[in-house]
């Protein structure tokens, strides 16, 4: 038996009891395999259910253990950390036909995603007050910010941030548009609100290490930059400026 068998016998209750288990009394044992299987995909689930809270609140409790446990068959862990675990679920929701009528589910995962990430990322310190008033009236287009480590931007053609906010904060039932996510976390939790016009395409330049005139450029004349950078400023995301 070699741990490749091992572990796809432990992910798949259908699966047989690998050759060699057994028992103290060196009788097969598969009463205890089925016990430490079961161990173990309860441990995954709990994992994924606390990584996509969003996502399972919104198909419930019962068909999500089922989609879990596909999940980790399709996906087992390649890390000890479970506080990782389940990074692929967007793309898997994509694929997986029984939620396929669900056609926001994948960004609502990838929101989740973002913001378990955010949790998880470093601290950082933002840019005093003073540096951003010595930038008052200077050109600012040649301008690179770096970003605090914890800001994810989630773009997607649903209204992620508004099922977010129904689902966790008793938010109105979500419109049918469109809704860019920037997810901070300015002290201990992260928390997405919804981006004004342009501002996932700016932000997004900006985690690609763009000027901020080339972050203009790709927004559109919609852009509000005074209310980007606001938000920003507010949330703690900027933490320097290299010019």
């Amino acid at each position: 038996m070699n741990q490749s068998d091992f572990a796809a016998a432990l992910l798949d209750p259908a699966a047989p009891v690998p050759a060699g288990i057994v028992g103290p009394d060196g009788l097969a044992a598969p009463r205890r395999f089925a016990v430490y299987r079961n161990n173990v995909a309860l441990s995954l689930t709990r994992a994924l259910e606390a990584s996509f809270p969003t996502v399972r609140k919104l198909v419930g409790e019962a068909f999500f253990a089922a989609l879990a446990g596909e999940f980790l068959r399709a996906h087992p862990p390649r890390s000890r950390m479970l506080m990782l675990y389940g990074a692929e679920m967007p793309a898997f929701l994509a694929r997986f036909q029984p939620v396929a009528q669900l056609g926001y589910l994948p960004d609502v995962a990838r929101l989740d995603q973002a913001v378990r990430e955010s949790y998880h990322a470093s601290d950082s310190r933002p840019l005093p007050e003073a540096e951003f008033q010595r930038l008052v009236g200077a050109d600012i287009a040649g301008l690179r910010l770096r970003l605090a480590p914890s800001l994810r931007v989630v773009r997607s053609r649903w209204p992620v941030v508004s099922i977010w906010a129904a689902n966790h904060e008793g938010g109105p039932a979500p419109k049918a548009v469109a809704e860019d996510a920037l997810i901070l976390r300015p002290e201990f939790d992260p928390r997405p609100q919804v981006l004004p016009a342009g501002g996932g395409a700016f932000v997004a330049g900006l985690i690609e290490g763009r000027t901020l005139g080339d972050c203009v450029d790709l927004s559109g004349p919609e852009l509000d930059l005074a209310a980007v950078l606001g938000v920003m400023i507010a949330g703690q995301a900027i933490t320097g400026v290299e010019e």
